[in-house]
């Protein structure tokens, strides 16, 4: 096997790793928004009892200002937690994107060196060839030359 097939088949291995980062990249990603919508809803959550607790003052209703206050406390120990799962999730995303990108590198590296090899390769076999018809030519000549009286 040549130089070239050899890089060639680095450079589908590591095509195929870069697929797999890129699919595990995307699932981080997807779980980071999802996080994030739930960070939005537990905001919405906490404005809402903020706004039970500001209509029960207007009615007087004890039972809804209690239950606005616990929704708005409920929805703001939700929202600090995946304020922390945020962060981790990001920290994640960022690592995997990196490892993404350098995979990426690698591949395109082992592609370039597989294109240089085969051009190389080429260069090498057009050099043999040509050699080989001047020896060819050659030989004729002297042969030509042998015969002659």
């Amino acid at each position: 096997m040549g130089a070239a097939q050899q890089i060639e088949r680095i450079a589908r291995i590591r095509q195929l790793e870069e697929d797999e980062s890129r699919r595990i990249l995307e699932l981080a990603i997807g779980e980071l928004a999802q996080l994030e919508l739930a960070l939005r809803a537990a905001h919405q959550r906490e404005r809402a009892g903020r706004s039970l607790v500001a209509q029960s003052a207007v009615s007087g209703e004890i039972a809804d200002r209690i239950a606005g206050m616990e929704e708005s406390r409920s929805a703001s120990r939700l929202a600090a937690t995946l304020a922390v799962r945020i962060r981790a999730a990001e920290g994640a995303v960022a690592n995997l994107r990196a490892d993404y990108l350098n995979k990426r590198t690698s591949r395109l590296q082992a592609e370039t060196l597989a294109r240089n090899e085969r051009a190389r390769e080429a260069q090498t076999n057009l050099r043999r060839a040509q050699q080989a018809l001047d020896d060819w030519h050659l030989n004729r000549k002297r042969r030509s030359d042998a015969r002659k009286p």
